[in-house]
């Protein structure tokens, strides 16, 4: 049994939630039915599938999704038995050209082929629009700074293929897959894929958007990038109207106002004109109706949030005719609506003002050509520049990767949410409030903390405790480390279209601003996985707000910081000024287990495509050795460390093997440890080895090697490794996992004369990062000095680099800012993630201590 709740709130109306649920190992055997009560017993209709599996073939994960809106429950229970019967039923029907999905209010009828995505939107039988077509405008320069060309190139959406992929009862989901065309020149461009989700009952269609980068960009630039839908509006311009959101409410006029000199005032017209009401021309109204129709007709309105704390709303009569500024404001929802006699729609764009430039047009809202476009990129913005920031690297003096020059754009994506509504009749501006705010943060069910827990499905980490002082104060100082990457997210403005979720790698205190510019220093690039660190904060806390900055930092870096196609598939690109600028393309950005935890817990099938690209990753080595500076090809294909590289594999191979039941990945996995257990050293050997991907195995090359032992476990391995180590009962491979934790905090001597002289401290920096390595080894060996040094590593600001308390301090510059001076998003990041794992494992062992943790004075 799993209790539930909202993730912040129940919502307000009618809508579609997906959700995922962890279930201990043995509890669900494959084929056990499920059903969601609410608080009162009643049974709910749910449709349920596996995600994941235990080795012994139980169900490790669930997939739900269930229609909630209006109940006054915010608690539920998800139980073994049958699921209600449904009320009503989303269908899904095939034909050699078109797929219907059809809600019961909502029938959306999908191309499978050509440039339309929709052949119509009809809500209770009545079309309201169709289209939907993608357009890429590309930007092309010529001439010179004193007379520079600039020349525009459209290409339209292609469909190539589609598929549905869930249908129903209370769930469908279609995936359409394409490219961008140039109908003149047939250059295919830009491939997408599209994901279209309906639920039952509910008039209301996402789309997933996905952007493939296929290209360098190296002389062209993307000018704009958009969905346009056409809309069937009936009735005159005077009964026409758009509705936007604004900062906190609707903004709202017709395409012909009826405000009119000679029936300025009393105009009980004008008041009901601007609600939506339709009017009718009555005999006694003729004068007023006849005046109101020769004031203009604003046949085009766009909203445009051309940074994440401005928009402007304008609108024009024609294409021939000046824009004229409507209003100005800060941070938009999102959504707008256009309309008439007959109803309309409304769309949404998640992530407005966080990813900028974004806009929302609507253009012969007065005609019988009505368009609404929802710009991900607008033209009104600069273009998008792909290209590198130098015309060098800077390995030595800005902690770049590589000289090699690999800062290439293509392979990388961009996901978007767009949200249709379609109406029978204008909408009250409550009802679009709340369309807003649902579509902005959807709802999602969580289970509490606890569950998480004790399900043993997420690794190892602890639950929040604060029995004693001295766990208390470390949950305020991860809880501090938390907040000011919150607070720093709007303070530093970290917004816009291929930044939002990423945060800076390592503060400038002297110039009291992140080393943006300074190569390596840049954007973080999931470098040392604070991926998994917000994730983990999440686990244990239940918060909204944590779960809001890991899904966005999840979305981006799975899709901005790594490759879908090209030479560096299934890899990503290492921290950099440009997320793809580094020479350094590395498995352990892309590794699954940064990305997992989004995917179980809200179904998501996008993330569900990342995890599968990255299952053969390590094939991607054999062009991109990542050791490649220090070592020439050998008898084997390419090279590996255990940790980063090697690492990153087995979390792909894990996610493989959890999600299918495919026996051939777990063999990869074991086929890697067993070459380990063959040597003296065991999983401190190495840490270099020669790599063949087709036999999954490690081939060694002595002990020492360049590659650096603290490599291996800052980027995720002893989450990893530990969370392997509950899967696959290995007595031997928990002893590895010991022996590697213990090793790491032994003196030169002891490390000299343990391994014959092959290692030494000169081989072991960054000993905090061995934290949860050594707590691991204090636990299973039940070693009480051996879990103080693993506390000491975290809480002597010598060692952990991370002075507590974590206090910012305000200070006045070109602004008022607070900051950290110290403060590394590597240190803090791992900082974290070991003290929640020390906690967990070595809690009990916490030194008593009077003073707070950390520098004294």
């Amino acid at each position: 049994m799993a209790k539930l709740k909202w993730l912040s709130k129940q919502p307000p109306m009618a809508g579609g939630v997906t959700w995922g649920v962890p279930w201990k190992k043995g509890g669900l055997k494959k084929g056990e039915s499920l059903t969601l009560l609410d608080s009162q017993g009643n049974s709910l209709c749910t449709q349920s599938e596996p995600s994941a599996y235990w080795p012994d073939g139980s169900v490790k994960w669930t997939k739900h999704a269930a229609v909630f809106g209006g109940q006054a429950d915010c608690c539920y229970v998800l139980q073994k038995g049958e699921a209600a019967a449904p009320d009503q039923i989303v269908t899904v029907n095939e034909s050699a050209d078109v797929i219907k999905a059809d809600t019961g209010p909502l029938t959306c009828t999908i191309h499978t082929s050509g440039q339309e995505i929709f052949q119509s939107l009809a809500i209770y039988g009545k079309t309201i629009a169709a289209g939907g077509r993608l357009t890429a405008i590309k930007e092309t320069r010529s001439g010179t700074e004193e007379r520079m060309i600039h020349e525009y190139e459209s290409s339209g959406s292609f469909i190539k293929q589609a598929a549905v992929e869930t249908s129903g009862p209370v769930k469908a989901v279609i995936k359409l897959e394409g490219v961008h065309l140039n109908r003149g020149t047939k250059d295919e461009r830009l491939p997408f894929i599209l994901r279209l989700t309906f639920y039952a009952g509910v008039s209301e269609v996402n789309i997933k958007h996905t952007l493939l980068i296929d290209r360098q960009f190296k002389s062209e630039f993307l000018k704009g990038i958009g969905m346009e839908f056409d809309l069937f509006l009936q009735g005159e311009p005077y009964n026409r109207h758009f509705r936007f959101a604004g900062d906190t409410g609707i903004y709202k006029e017709p395409a012909q106002l009826f405000a009119t000199r000679a029936f300025n005032e009393h105009n009980s017209f004008y008041q009901r004109q601007i609600n939506g009401e339709t009017l009718t021309s009555e005999e006694k109204h003729q004068k007023l109706f006849c005046h109101g129709r020769q004031n203009a007709v604003w046949n085009d309105v766009k909203l445009v949030q051309n940074s994440s704390d401005h928009y402007s709303l304008c609108k024009r009569t024609g294409k021939d005719f000046v824009w004229v500024n409507i209003l100005h404001g800060k941070r938009s929802k999102g959504l707008f609506y256009a309309g008439g006699e007959n109803g309309g729609m409304a769309a949404g764009l998640r992530h407005f003002f966080e990813k900028y430039p974004s806009a929302l047009e609507i253009s012969g809202l007065g005609s019988s050509d009505t368009k609404m476009t929802v710009w991900l990129w607008p033209p009104d913005a600069e273009a998008m520049d792909f290209r590198h920031y130098s015309e060098g690297t800077h390995v030595v003096s800005a902690y770049e990767g590589f000289a090699e020059m690999r800062s290439d754009p293509t392979g990388i994506a961009n996901t978007n949410e767009i949200n249709l509504a379609c109406f029978s009749q204008t909408p009250a501006d409550a009802e679009l409030n709340r369309l807003t705010d649902q579509w902005q943060s959807p709802p999602l069910l969580v289970c509490e903390p606890e569950h998480y827990h004790s399900s043993r499905a997420l690794g190892v980490w602890s639950l929040q405790n604060t029995a004693n002082p001295l766990k208390k104060e470390l949950e305020e100082q991860l809880n501090a480390a938390f907040m000011f990457y919150k607070q720093e997210v709007e303070q530093r403005k970290w917004y816009g279209f291929w930044n939002y979720g990423d945060v800076m790698h390592t503060y400038d205190p002297i110039r009291h601003m992140w080393r943006y510019d300074l190569g390596g220093y840049a954007w973080q690039n999931n470098e040392l996985v604070p991926t998994l660190w917000l994730w983990q904060a999440f686990f244990r806390s239940g918060r909204e707000d944590i779960f809001r900055m890991a899904e966005a930092m999840t979305r981006h870096t799975s899709e901005t910081d790594c490759f879908h196609l090209g030479d560096y598939a299934g890899l990503g690109s290492r921290h950099n000024v440009v997320h793809w600028g580094c020479g350094c393309k590395e498995a352990r950005i892309s590794m699954a287990g940064l990305y997992k935890w989004y995917y179980f817990l809200t179904g998501d099938e996008r993330m569900g495509d990342v995890l599968t690209e990255v299952k053969d990753a390590d094939f991607a080595l054999i062009k991109t050795d990542p050791m490649r500076e220090f070592y020439s090809k050998g008898e084997h294909p390419t090279h590996v460390r255990t940790g980063p590289d090697w690492a990153a594999f087995c979390s792909n191979w894990l996610a493989e093997w959890e999600r299918t039941g495919n026996l051939d990945y777990l063999k990869k996995i074991t086929t890697g440890i067993s070459c380990l257990k063959r040597l003296p050293l065991r999983l401190l050997s190495g840490p270099t080895f020669e790599y063949d991907p087709a036999a999954s195995m490690l081939h060694h090359m002595g002990d020492g090697t360049a590659g650096g032992y603290h490599m291996i476990i800052a980027f995720g391995a002893p989450q990893v490794w530990m969370e392997l180590a509950e899967l696959l009962e290995d007595a031997e491979w928990e002893e590895m996992l010991s022996e590697f934790g213990e090793f790491y905090t032994l003196t030169d001597e002891e490390k000299r004369q343990k391994s014959g002289g092959a290692l030494h401290d000169g081989h072991f920096h960054w000993p905090m990062f061995a934290a949860a390595m050594t707590a691991y080894a204090a636990r299973k060996k039940q070693d009480k000095q051996l879990a103080a040094k693993a506390w000491n590593l975290l809480l002597d600001h010598r060692m952990s680099h991370t002075p507590l308390p974590i206090q910012p301090s305000q200070i006045n510059t070109w602004t008022q800012l607070e900051e950290l001076p110290w403060v590394t998003t590597n240190t803090v990041s791992q900082w974290c993630l070991n003290v929640m794992a020390a906690l967990e494992l070595i809690g009990d062992d916490l030194p008593a201590r009077k003073e707070k943790p950390g520098k004294k004075g």
